[in-house]
């Protein structure tokens, strides 16, 4: 028991390293050195490097500081510590790389593309484990708190946005801006696939005659789970069942294959689930 949990410690940790060093480079090596703010702590820390001269890197632990203060009371000991090596790591790994400067690519589409990527897999990555690299990343989890409802990445897009806009104002570099936008919606849609996954799951109600042959078919041939609600036919005033049920889109042609053979005449409507927990779906909602 012991070496399990020092193995899963070990492979967090691992993790939040790994996710660290992509982003580095995304950030050193693509953004920063064509001059694209990426947002977050580090888009501060921008600014704050162009007036001062300050490392960047530096800058984003400093910045951090209050942060954390106000995670410790939110969310515990584990998760700062966490977010702590998150945060260390990637400034850490940014200065260093910095030591070494290179630029990958100087083409604009480019840089926006691989730059948004590269950062929000790393990003993605540290998020997965239950961690940040500090900065407004704990901004988002705090303000995850309020809007449940929202991806993770869409308020990180927003909150970056807003630092974006900032920068531009102060530095009147609109064309930089309109890339970081570019790259910061690519940056958060590559955290949300990292997070979420590339396919939604799929809710689906079936209107039927035939609930009780239709339950055991997607029971036995599915291994899915159902649920029967009943209700009332607004024109007929029949008594209808209704079969509620949350499915993998690989699931779907084989879905209609046996509501087509059971009952050729229900009424099936599918919609997409942005996120399902529990058996079958993920349960890894540590920061989503």
């Amino acid at each position: 028991m012991k070496n399990n949990k020092i193995l899963k410690v070990t492979g967090k940790y691992f993790l939040i390293l790994l996710g660290s060093l992509i982003y580095a480079v995304g950030f050193s090596y693509i953004t920063y050195p064509n001059d694209v703010p990426t947002g977050g702590i580090n888009g501060v820390s921008m600014i704050i490097n162009a007036f001062t001269g300050l490392p960047v890197g530096t800058m984003s632990i400093v910045l951090n500081i209050p942060l954390f203060i106000i995670a410790w009371v939110k969310f515990g000991r584990e998760f700062v510590i966490a977010s702590l090596a998150g945060t260390v790591l990637s400034s850490l790994a940014v200065d260093g790389l910095n030591l070494f400067p290179y630029v990958l690519t100087t083409e604009p589409l480019f840089i926006c593309v691989y730059g948004g990527i590269l950062m929000g897999v790393g990003l993605g990555i540290v998020y997965r484990v239950g961690a940040t690299t500090g900065g407004t990343e704990i901004v988002v989890k705090l303000l995850k708190l309020k809007y449940a409802h929202m991806n993770t990445g869409t308020i990180m897009f927003i909150v970056d946005l807003i630092i974006i806009c900032a920068y531009s104002v102060i530095f009147d570099k609109i064309n930089s801006a309109l890339y970081a936008l570019i790259t910061v919606f690519l940056m958060s849609k590559s955290l949300d696939i990292v997070l979420y996954g590339f396919s939604q799951s799929k809710m689906c109600y079936i209107i039927t005659d035939h609930s009780e042959e239709l339950k055991n078919a997607i029971l036995i041939r599915l291994d899915r789970g159902v649920t029967i609600l009943t209700g009332h036919g607004g024109y007929s005033g029949a008594e209808k069942h209704i079969i509620m049920c949350a499915i993998k889109p690989r699931q779907i042609v084989e879905l209609r294959s046996i509501v087509k053979e059971f009952d050729p005449g229900a009424f099936m409507i599918i919609n997409d689930a942005k996120e399902v927990f529990g058996k079958g779906f993920s349960d890894n909602a540590e920061f989503k």
